[in-house]
């Protein structure tokens, strides 16, 4: 019997709500309740130590032990690799942001546990037991918002910041090689095509931040820069000619990684000089 939790594909509740519901233990990647004859696993992507990813609609999921090789008969690593046939559920949640828990949907094994090196908590090479993991019923076929999964890169770049030369190698040679993949959705804005252009032709083939003039041109022979708008557009800005400015591809990703304020006034003051 299929045990009634409440809960929908995205939700997000934080820790005390999820003992609360699945009558399990406070911390951990894998909790065990004989309560409601669940095993909640947890893929916390705040943590650096464990490399668990989505490959289509699998999730590689690590299991327990941070030092050390991992044992298949180890604690919840056993209900886990036997759950096809201890009738446990297993209910698969992330975490992207400290304290938030986003429900994905109970998971089934797809295939046998399989072994792979990774560091373990104090960076030295070891053997995990990863468990291949598919979402099933509903929740399958329902995919993450892209903020949530930007967040989830900028976190793993600060964290990759703060290795030592060192520990960025060891991590870097022993990554899996193969590059995780996962559905998520996107908001594409319709922009005003003419606005775009205009604010390229008015450019005269020069960037507006850096005064630098293109540094190729296209297969057209156009000078190539790229259209930026001043106030982002996910951020309330409007697509009109007063907004939109023509940038290098080097200005343009420095917009978008520092947007500075002295940058966005001395681009709307060139938007609005070209507009009189």
């Amino acid at each position: 019997m299929t045990f009634d939790h409440g809960l929908k594909p995205l939700d997000t509740i934080n820790n005390n709500q999820l003992r609360a519901i699945f009558k399990c233990g406070p911390q951990g990647g894998m909790r065990r309740s004989l309560q409601t004859n669940t095993l909640v696993i947890v893929s916390d992507h705040t943590k650096a130590i464990y490399e668990d990813r989505w490959v289509g609609n699998i999730f590689h999921y690590t299991g327990m032990g941070m030092k050390g090789d991992q044992s298949l008969e180890f604690a919840q690593n056993k209900t886990l690799a036997e759950s096809a046939v201890n009738e446990v559920e297993v209910h698969l949640f992330e975490v992207f942001q400290k304290g938030n828990y986003v429900y994905r949907g109970r998971v089934e094994l797809t295939g046998d546990p399989y072994q792979e090196d990774q560091p373990d908590a104090n960076d030295n090479l070891r053997q995990v037991w990863v468990f291949p993991l598919e979402v099933v019923g509903e929740a399958t076929s329902i995919p993450l918002p892209e903020g949530i999964i930007i967040k989830k890169q900028e976190q793993k770049q600060r964290e990759a910041r703060r290795l030592s030369d060192e520990e960025l190698a060891k991590r870097a040679r022993y990554s899996k090689k193969g590059v995780g993949a996962r559905q998520i959705t996107t908001t594409t804005y319709e922009r005003n095509t003419y606005v775009a252009e205009l604010a390229k032709r008015k450019a005269g083939g020069v960037c507006q931040l850096c005064d630098e003039p293109a540094p190729f041109s296209d297969k057209q022979g156009n000078p190539f820069l790229e259209t930026h708008h001043i106030v982002w557009l996910s951020q309330g800005g409007e697509d009109t000619s007063e907004n939109t400015v023509a940038l290098c591809p080097n200005c343009h990703r420095k917009m978008h990684s520092l947007n500075l304020k002295s940058d966005q006034i001395r681009l709307k003051e060139k938007a609005l000089n070209l507009v009189k």
